[in-house]
């Protein structure tokens, strides 16, 4: 089962709406509280705690239901509580990339991927990336990528059973010796 709206479970997979600020900051928060966040995220806890309510209002608005330039996908359990996310940013040839780099395709970017520990192998991040590539392809993107750390060898793995495959590309983390590496999915 794929796209918005539709049950996994006792869970419901859709767009977050605007309004829904505080609860996105709340599953961020506990994302950046992961045993793994070093490895898969490029943010803290801390700054992301410090930002103010501002921040989260104007983060969520860009990636609600409705936005054609970026979409944010949450597990909705039964009880209201959201066990997991996966965000859809689109790239458009010509841009500028976080890495610097000049974007050569339209190409959807997954990032800020998360399913609850309680969750982890349920098919819940499988069904999440199905609704973030069935919004990319519904808007036009050529490619979907995403990078992983090198030392998030579970994730690597998942990304590589959901088709993604390694592009060649890697992009020295500030202050380490450690690599983010891009792994793309063509549309087919």
């Amino acid at each position: 089962m794929t796209g918005s709206g539709e049950p996994l479970g006792d869970c419901v997979i859709r767009a977050v709406r605007a309004e829904e600020w505080r609860a996105v900051k709340e599953l961020r928060l506990t994302a950046l509280r992961d045993p793994v966040a070093h490895l898969a995220y490029l943010e803290t806890y801390e700054h992301a705690a410090a930002q103010a309510d501002d921040f989260w209002r104007d983060r969520t608005a860009r990636t609600a239901e409705g936005s054609e330039g970026a979409q944010q996908f949450i597990a909705e359990a039964s009880d209201g509580q959201w066990v997991g996310s996966v965000t859809v940013l689109v790239e458009e040839p010509g841009t500028t990339d976080w890495t610097g780099a000049v974007v050569q395709h339209k190409q959807g970017h997954l990032v800020g991927v998360y399913v609850r520990p309680e969750e982890r192998g349920s098919g819940l991040t499988e069904v999440l990336f199905d609704a973030a590539l069935d919004w990319s392809w519904a808007h036009g993107v050529e490619r979907v990528r995403l990078f992983v750390h090198e030392d998030n060898a579970r994730a690597y793995r998942f990304y590589r059973r959901a088709g993604f495959e390694p592009s060649g590309l890697t992009v020295p983390l500030k202050g380490s010796d450690k690599r983010e590496l891009e792994l793309v999915l063509e549309r087919g």
